[in-house]
């Protein structure tokens, strides 16, 4: 799944799905569960030393902003297919760059958003600045962007395939 703007987010079937039993367990069962830990914390006694409960109260504004965060993604989710494998970079494609032109100093990660990425692949916002600078480029080409210090960097896009999943 990738971002495709700010406000957009595409979406596998696979990966909309898994987030939408997802909010609807936090949002029924989950939910449920930490009401009645509060419940339970209440009935001990004096709220100021119960760990129980404040640890209970941090649980529940956990399960909140996770559940408006779910909202938000579904919200505004386009489900589709992944990308063409046409060579070119874009939101939802798996991108291989190295530094400085180094085969050597490559790095992998695919350009879109972590909701539903499987594994531990590094993700890139395409609104970070790696992502703007490689975003419409192919395979072969070099992105130059600009770096956090106000410095500019330079990548060659050595591969670049849709992200399966």
């Amino acid at each position: 799944m990738t971002q495709t703007s700010d406000n957009v987010t595409w979406l596998t079937q696979a990966a909309y799905d898994q987030l939408k039993a997802e909010l609807e367990h936090l949002s029924g069962p989950a939910r449920a569960e930490i009401v009645a830990k509060i419940e339970e914390a209440r009935q001990e006694g004096d709220l100021k030393e119960n760990a129980g409960y404040h640890a209970a109260r941090e649980d529940q504004g956990k399960l909140e902003l996770r559940i408006r965060q779910l909202t938000q993604i579904l919200e505004t989710a386009k489900v589709g297919e992944a990308p063409a494998d046409d060579g070119v970079v874009a939101p939802g494609m798996v991108v291989t760059v190295a530094f400085d032109g180094d085969p050597d100093d490559a790095m992998t990660f695919l350009l879109g958003s972590r909701e539903g990425v499987a594994g531990d692949m590094d993700t890139y916002s395409p609104q970070s600045p790696l992502g703007r600078g490689v975003t419409g480029k192919r395979t072969g080409e070099d992105a130059t962007y600009e770096l956090p210090n106000g410095k500019t960097a330079t990548v060659r896009i050595l591969d670049v395939k849709p992200y399966r999943g």
